[in-house]
Formats: structure tokens, C-alpha cells, sequence
């Protein structure tokens, strides 16, 4: 069995993937920012990390001891048309979603370089590959982590790690209700807002998105893209055979 280290699993997709993982016999490290959400959790090791701070990513690397496994799963979202977003809320999404995503890979790579040996799996969502309205900048960030997860693949298989990228569409984590709203007292983008339900489409729920990641983590030559369930399969075959010359939505938008 393989040693997991999963980043953000306090809560939704990433503390369904420590259960379903710890439940298939793997060694399973969980991380968050606050390990005390973490003391219910049937895992081997609880730490603390924060993708965001280099110190909080080494430290916890270097308590976890040898790691075949990351599942590179802390996320965060808001809801806002671009035209009014902070400016600040883009970059913390950035920080947290890509860059720090990369910091944990980062951090993991050189020991499983060495050893020939390696997995390395992303959570990204069907907005790495389209967008949605009023959620741009997750949209932007996860584009961006497709780009560097795709690259470390070409980078780094030559040295026995395999990279792969799971695509949930809407899932039932929460992360859409806890996201931070930025919207004015009689804001044009209202009726938008309103309509993302119908956007997003069917939920999934975080158990669909772990058992997809344990399926990734052991097939012996995984794919590079994973999408998760029917409705991200669908959209995302959609969105192939879409003209390239004008946006792409899933469905329409009365507003």
C-alpha cells in the first residue's frame, strides 16, 4: 500500500479521500491549517500545512517521512463577475489553488525523483478545461493548475512519476456555500448570480470525487486527465467538440 500525503482534507473532497484511502489500507498523511480538524480521522499522521507558507510545507514534508503519494487537493473559491472582483481575492485564490499547489509538488519531488517512483494527483475540476460565469477567477486558477500538472508530467515522468488531473464537476462539499460573494446593493451581475445553480449542474458528492482519486492512485498507468462522473464527462466532451472561436457554456442563461 502507498503512503498518501493529502493537502486540506479538514473538510469535503479532501477528508472523503483520507476515509476512502485509510479504508483501502493505504498510509495516509492528513493535512490542514488547523490539525485539530483533523482528530477524527482514521489516518496513520495529522499535520499541519498551509500551501501557502513555505516553512508550513516543508516542516510537514519532512514530519511525514517518505511520500508515494500526493493528492494536491486544498482549494478556494469566491462568487463575482470579474469586472468588480477584488483584485486581492484573484491573487489569494492563485496562491492557494496554483501556486500552492506547485509549492507542495515542489516539496515532494526531489525524494520521489530519486527513488524513480511517484504519483502526483491534482484536484482540479471541469473549469480547468471551461468557465463559468461569476466564478472566473477559480476558473483561472484551476486553467493555470492544468498547466503546471500537465508539464510536470512531461518534466518529471522521465524520472517514474505519473502525473494525474481529476476533473469533478459541482460537488456536494459545501465550497460553493462557504465561497465569499462580492456583489453590490443592486448589483447588474444579480440575475447571473441567481442563475449559477442551473449552470453548474447535477451535484456529485466528495465520496464520488475520493473513490475516483484511490481508483487513480492505484492504477498502474493512470491517465493524465480523470473526469468524475457522467456529468463532467458530458460537459467536457461538449466542450471538445465546441467551435473554438466563441465562448462555450454548458447551457443556456436567462437572465
Amino acid at each position: 500500500m502507498s503512503s498518501v500525503l493529502i493537502t486540506g482534507a479538514s473538510q469535503g473532497i479532501g477528508r472523503a479521500v483520507a476515509v476512502e484511502l485509510a479504508g483501502r489500507g493505504h498510509r495516509v498523511i492528513a493535512t490542514a491549517r488547523r490539525p485539530d480538524t483533523l482528530a477524527d480521522l482514521p489516518v496513520d499522521r495529522r499535520l499541519r500545512l498551509d500551501v501557502t507558507d513555505q516553512e508550513s510545507v516543508d516542516q510537514a514534508v519532512q514530519d511525514a517521512g517518505d511520500v508515494d503519494v500526493l493528492v494536491s487537493n486544498a482549494g478556494e473559491t469566491v462568487r463575482a463577475p470579474l469586472e468588480s472582483v477584488p483584485l486581492t481575492e484573484v491573487e489569494r485564490l492563485f496562491h492557494v489553488n496554483t501556486l500552492g499547489a506547485l509549492r507542495v509538488a515542489q516539496a515532494v519531488l526531489p525524494a520521489m525523483r530519486t527513488r524513480g517512483t511517484g504519483r502526483l494527483v491534482f484536484v482540479s475540476s471541469i473549469q480547468g478545461r471551461l468557465v463559468l460565469p461569476m466564478i472566473g477567477p477559480y476558473g483561472a486558477s484551476k486553467w493555470a493548475l492544468e498547466a503546471l500538472a500537465e508539464t510536470l508530467a512531461i518534466e518529471t515522468g522521465h524520472f517514474g512519476v505519473k502525473v494525474s488531473i481529476v476533473q469533478p464537476g459541482a460537488v456536494s462539499s459545501g465550497g460553493a456555500e462557504r465561497a465569499k460573494v462580492f456583489l453590490t446593493e443592486n448589483d447588474p451581475y444579480t440575475p447571473l448570480y441567481e442563475a449559477l445553480p442551473a449552470l453548474r449542474g447535477e451535484l456529485i458528492t466528495p465520496q464520488d470525487v475520493a473513490a475516483t482519486v484511490a481508483d487513480t492512485i492505484e492504477q498502474p498507468e493512470p491517465p493524465l486527465r480523470v473526469p468524475v462522473g457522467a456529468p463532467a464527462q458530458r460537459v467536457l466532451e461538449a466542450r471538445k467538440k465546441a467551435p473554438e472561436n466563441e465562448p462555450f457554456l454548458a447551457a443556456e442563461i436567462n437572465w
